[in-house]
C-alpha cells in the first residue's frame, strides 16, 4: 500500500513537472519601463532632503513611445513618458535635511561598475554618508518592481548602502561640496569649513571664517550679551582648486546678507545671491551686473550652466530660481541699462534670455532647488537637457529643454528691451509631476548609467570598492609633497 502511494505520488511529481509549479506573480514582471536597453530611453537618479527628517531617493526613466535608433532623433518621434520607481526612504536625520551632495564618479571608464557617495546635511549636526550605485538594477525575478497603492513602484539597488555619520560640527550643516572624489567640504553655522578625506574620513584641515561684529542690538532681541547670528550661509571653490569664497550671517539678518555663491565654469567671475536679487562681481571683486526679477520675488537658488555646443563656456547662463516658480536664465555677458527707479544705479542689469514656469505655466509655488542635466552623451538626446525642479509643496518636476531654445536671438525687434523685461522668452516641456508628500528643501539628481544585474554583484565589489579611492589620493599627496619640494 505504501510503495504503492510512493509510485503514485511520483508519477504525480512527473506530471506536475511538466506543468508550471508555481504561478509567477504580476510583480515579478520586468517592467521596460525601467530597465530599458533602448538608446533612447534615459534613466535619472533623484534625492531630495526634506523639513520632515526624510531622505527619498527615486528613479525617472524617460521612455519613447516608439523606439528611436542612434540616427533617428527623438524629436521624430512621440513626447517622452515619465516613469517613477522609490529606491529608497527612510528618516535619515533627527531634524531637518538642509544640505545635499554627490561626489564625482569613481572611474573614468564608463563600462566599469561606477558608485558615487552621497553626503546628507542637517540641523542636527550630522553628516551622514553613503554609497550609490550609477546604474539602476535589471529587473527580473529575483529583483522585481514592486507596485505600491500610491501608483509608483518600488525597486531597491542592494548597491545603495549606508557608510556612517561625521559628528566633527557643532552646528546646522549648511553647505556640503564634493571638488574631488578624495575630499569633502562642509560648511556649518559654527563658523568653520571642515576638509575631510573620503578615504579614512579622516578631518584634514578646519577653516575658521572671519566673524561678524554685531553692530546695535535690534528691539526685543533674546540673544545673550555679546552674542549674534554667525556662520556659513554658503560656499564656493574656484575651478583651479585654489581659491574658495564664502559668504557668513551678518549681525542682523537683511537683504544684504549674501544667501548663495557660486563659480562660473571658467573661473572669470562668481555671482552672490541676496535675498531679493543677485550681483555678479569679476575676478577683482567688482561688480559687472546684477540681477533683478521682474516682477520681484525672492531668490532660493542660482546656478551657471553652459547651453552652447563648446565647452569653452563663453555661452554660460546663469539660471536663478524665484519664490513665484520661475526658473530665469540671464546672459552675464550682455548687459542693459537699470530698468529699476533707481536710473543713477551703476550697476547694469544682466540681460534676460529665457524663462520657464511661473504664472505663465499654471505654476506659482517657489521653486526651493533645481537641476540641469546634460544628456549629450546619448547621441539620441544630444540637442536635450533635462530639467529637474522641486518645491515645499513637495511636488518635483521633469522639464525637457532644447538646445536652440537658448541661442542669442539674430535681430533684436524694436523696444526690444522692455518686451524682453515684461515678456521673456517661454522654453521648457513639462514631462511629469511626482509628489513625494513632503516639504523638500533640497536635491541632487545625476544621469544613471545603462542598467546591470544586481545578481552579478558580489560582497567582494564592496569590500574592494574604496581601492581606486585610496590610489587617487595617494597620487594627490604625492603631487602635493613635490610641489612642496
Amino acid at each position: 500500500m505504501v510503495k504503492r502511494k510512493r509510485e503514485d505520488a511520483a508519477a504525480d511529481g512527473q506530471t506536475a513537472s511538466e506543468q508550471p509549479r508555481k504561478a509567477v506573480k504580476a510583480t515579478a514582471t520586468p517592467d521596460p519601463s525601467l530597465s530599458s536597453n533602448d538608446p533612447a530611453s534615459v534613466t535619472v537618479q533623484i534625492v531630495t532632503g526634506s523639513y520632515e527628517r526624510v531622505l527619498h531617493g527615486f528613479t525617472a526613466s524617460l521612455v519613447t513611445s516608439s523606439p528611436a535608433t542612434d540616427e533617428k532623433d527623438v524629436e521624430d518621434t512621440a513626447s517622452p513618458s515619465v516613469h517613477f520607481a522609490d529606491t529608497f526612504l527612510f528618516q535619515a536625520h533627527a531634524s531637518a535635511i538642509r544640505s545635499l551632495a554627490l561626489s564625482p564618479l569613481t572611474n573614468a571608464d564608463s563600462s566599469q561598475p561606477q558608485k558615487l557617495i552621497l553626503a546628507s546635511g542637517g540641523t542636527d549636526e550630522r553628516i551622514n554618508l553613503y554609497t550609490l550605485s550609477a546604474s539602476p538594477p535589471v529587473v527580473n525575478d529575483r529583483f522585481p518592481s514592486v507596485p505600491t497603492l500610491a501608483g509608483s513602484k518600488i525597486l531597491e539597488n542592494p548597491k545603495n548602502r549606508e557608510l556612517g555619520s561625521l559628528l566633527h560640527h557643532s552646528s546646522t550643516i549648511t553647505a556640503l561640496y564634493f571638488p574631488t572624489r578624495s575630499k569633502l567640504l562642509a560648511g556649518a553655522e559654527d563658523n568653520t569649513i571642515s576638509v575631510t578625506r573620503t578615504r579614512d574620513w579622516t578631518v584634514v584641515s578646519s577653516i575658521k571664517a572671519p566673524r561678524p561684529k554685531a553692530q546695535g542690538r535690534p528691539s526685543g532681541d533674546t540673544a545673550p550679551p555679546g552674542g549674534s547670528p554667525s556662520g556659513i550661509n554658503d560656499f564656493a571653490i574656484h575651478p583651479s582648486m585654489k581659491l574658495m569664497l564664502s559668504s557668513v550671517k551678518e549681525g542682523k539678518r537683511g537683504t544684504g546678507e549674501g544667501r548663495k555663491i557660486i563659480w562660473d565654469s571658467r573661473g572669470e567671475e562668481f555671482a552672490v545671491a541676496f535675498e531679493w536679487g543677485a550681483v555678479v562681481f569679476g575676478v577683482d571683486s567688482i561688480p559687472k551686473c546684477k540681477l533683478l526679477p521682474s516682477p520681484m520675488s525672492k531668490l532660493h537658488r542660482i546656478k551657471y550652466f553652459n547651453f552652447s555646443q563648446g565647452d569653452d563656456g563663453a555661452d554660460e547662463l546663469l539660471a536663478a530660481s524665484t519664490e513665484d516658480g520661475r526658473i530665469i536664465f540671464y546672459s552675464t555677458k550682455e548687459t542693459k541699462p537699470s530698468d529699476s527707479e533707481d536710473s543713477d544705479s551703476p550697476i547694469p542689469d544682466a540681460q534676460i534670455r529665457a524663462q520657464l514656469g511661473g504664472k505663465a505655466c499654471g505654476l506659482s509655488g517657489r521653486v526651493k532647488d533645481f537641476e540641469i542635466l546634460s544628456l549629450a552623451d546619448l547621441a539620441a538626446w544630444k540637442d536635450h537637457f533635462l530639467l529637474v525642479t522641486c518645491g515645499s509643496d513637495g511636488a518635483v518636476r521633469v522639464w525637457l529643454l532644447k538646445r536652440g531654445e537658448f541661442e542669442k536671438p539674430k535681430s533684436e525687434p524694436p523696444n526690444g528691451d522692455a518686451i524682453g523685461a515684461s515678456q521673456p522668452r517661454q522654453v521648457g516641456k513639462l514631462l511629469s509631476t511626482y509628489e513625494t508628500g513632503n516639504r523638500i528643501t533640497c536635491m541632487v539628481a545625476f544621469v544613471m548609467q545603462k542598467p546591470e544585474d544586481p545578481s552579478a554583484i558580489g560582497e567582494s565589489e564592496f569590500e574592494s570598492g574604496s581601492g581606486e579611492e585610496d590610489h587617487d589620493d595617494d597620487d594627490e599627496s604625492s603631487s602635493e609633497e613635490s610641489d612642496e619640494e
